[in-house]
């Protein structure tokens, strides 16, 4: 129901109007009330000092934004708090999302994964240490002369530090043949994807690595002796209680049902309603907002110490140390003192996930969406959480913007490319930048200065480099390099 705004109730109080129940302080603090304010005040993730600030409900939101489906799980005092989707999973069927709607969460399912590798270190069956190809049974990492001599080890590629090639992957239409995790692994027909290959010495440099993940699930295959599936199953998703979720790729005829279909910018639908991802441990887990909340409270509780963890104490602490690039043994590592936090976004065609939990308080989120552009909103809600509960880590954040000369916004116009083709556009927006990025994605960057930029939605950096003549040289993007093409 519509609350008429406080001129008209004062007004209708006024002319005999029936008095509306005051609202008690455990009305306001319940989860519907929490949940219900929530979706009432989405604002943007930051803010532009001198530019107002715009407040949506999360339904206008994800109309304006184009997200069919956005699902949330809240994990508060330890527990799920409570659980909402809004919209609708697929939108040719009118299918309502709720909150045991499947969606994917790409690259999410490397954290997750990670878990049973973890596992396996504290039972003795794996060391963080050694040379995986002395574990490996069905495939080995390659040789290289890039590696120097150093061994690829479980701890590198939990940590995306191996020196291994092949960011991400775009899954596998439906009725297109997919490949076995070895012909990806050598990059061999149907894989649609590069060899993953050491081009960098393991141990050197952080750099994020779909391909290193690979390696780890067919690793954990080879030295259980089972399928990825049934041992995640087995482990990780049975253990911690998540009942809607499954690493299974293909998903199942018999839970297709059950499952959004993900959506392109501009509303159409993908191909067959969702890609194969075979690259299971990197991608391939259909879950529920709920299910990651369970699995961030497993967590949590192993870093706590608590009896019958899914992890024991000590190797939940090495999970959520921060290494190089501030990640983990599987998830990243972000914020200070009470603010700590693991965390892990996923990004497939048609899907775009978050998940973060606090390491102290038992607190944290998972937010699901079935569209290229669910990311916006997603962050959104995830501040509008945030304040409510009152999170540190989450304020909204202020960009201040520096004016830099129309010209110098013309001369960025472009395209910029990394080595794997994924490509970002850019073009002037009147005072501010706009790319497309390699998904399709549209984002305003707001100037910081002459060769600096912040994405106008999260605030994340963007900046320009030059070379020795001042000339334009490249993108950097997430710490990663798109140069200039002609």
């Amino acid at each position: 129901m519509r609350l008429l705004p406080l001129p008209s109730l004062l007004l209708a109080a006024s002319l005999g109007a029936p008095a509306l129940p005051a609202q008690s302080a455990a009305d306001s603090s319940s989860p519907d009330a929490r949940a219900a304010r929530i979706a009432a005040d989405l604002r943007p993730a930051v803010r532009v000092r001198g530019r107002p600030i715009v407040r949506s409900t999360i339904e206008a939101r994800m109309r304006e934004v184009g997200v069919p489906a956005v699902s949330v799980a809240v994990v508060d005092g330890g527990r799920i708090a409570w659980a909402r989707a809004y919209g609708v999973a697929d939108v040719a069927a009118g299918r309502a999302a709720t909150p045991t709607t499947r969606f994917q969460a790409a690259s999410i399912s490397k954290p997750v994964a990670s878990t049973a590798a973890l596992q396996l270190v504290a039972e003795g069956k794996l060391a963080l240490d050694d040379d995986v190809n002395a574990r490996l049974r069905s495939w080995q990492v390659p040789a290289s002369p890039a590696a120097g001599g150093r061994p690829v080890t479980l701890r590198q590629l939990l940590s995306h530090t191996a020196g291994l090639t092949v960011h991400g992957f775009p899954g596998y239409a439906s009725g297109t043949a997919v490949p076995t995790v070895a012909q990806i692994l050598n990059g061999e027909a149907p894989a649609n994807t590069r060899p993953v290959r050491v081009d960098t010495a393991p141990g050197g440099i952080w750099r994020y690595s779909g391909g290193g993940m690979t390696v780890m699930q067919l690793l954990l295959s080879d030295v259980t002796g089972k399928p990825f599936d049934t041992l995640m199953q087995e482990r990780v998703l049975g253990p911690a209680g998540m009942t809607h979720s499954t690493y299974a790729q293909p998903l199942p005829t018999a839970l297709a049902d059950e499952a959004a279909t993900g959506y392109r910018r501009g509303g159409a639908p993908i191909a067959g309603r969702y890609h194969t991802y075979p690259e299971q441990a990197a991608a391939g887990l259909w879950t529920t907002p709920t299910d990651l909340a369970r699995w961030v409270i497993a967590i949590q509780n192993a870093h706590a110490g608590a009896p019958g963890a899914i992890l024991p104490r000590a190797t939940a602490e090495a999970m959520l140390t921060a290494g190089k690039g501030n990640w983990g043994l599987g998830p990243a590592l972000e914020g200070e003192g009470d603010a700590r936090r693991f965390s892990h976004g996923g990004s497939n065609e048609g899907f775009r996930a978050m998940t973060f939990g606090y390491l102290t308080g038992g607190r944290g989120l998972a937010v699901m969406t079935n569209s290229d552009l669910g990311a916006t909103v997603a962050s959104e809600l995830i501040a509008a959480v945030a304040r409510e509960y009152g999170w540190p880590g989450y304020a909204q954040r202020e960009i201040v913007p520096v004016p830099v000369a129309p010209a110098i916004l013309d001369s960025l116009a472009g395209r910029y490319a990394d080595p794997a083709g994924r490509a970002f556009v850019a073009s002037r927006d009147g005072e501010d930048l706009r790319v497309v990025a390699p998904g399709g994605q549209r984002y305003q960057l707001i100037p910081t200065g002459r060769d600096a930029f912040a994405f106008a939605h999260d605030g994340g950096p963007m900046r320009i480099e030059r070379d020795a003549a001042g000339a334009v040289a490249a993108l950097v993007v997430d710490r990663q390099r798109y140069p200039r093409q002609p």
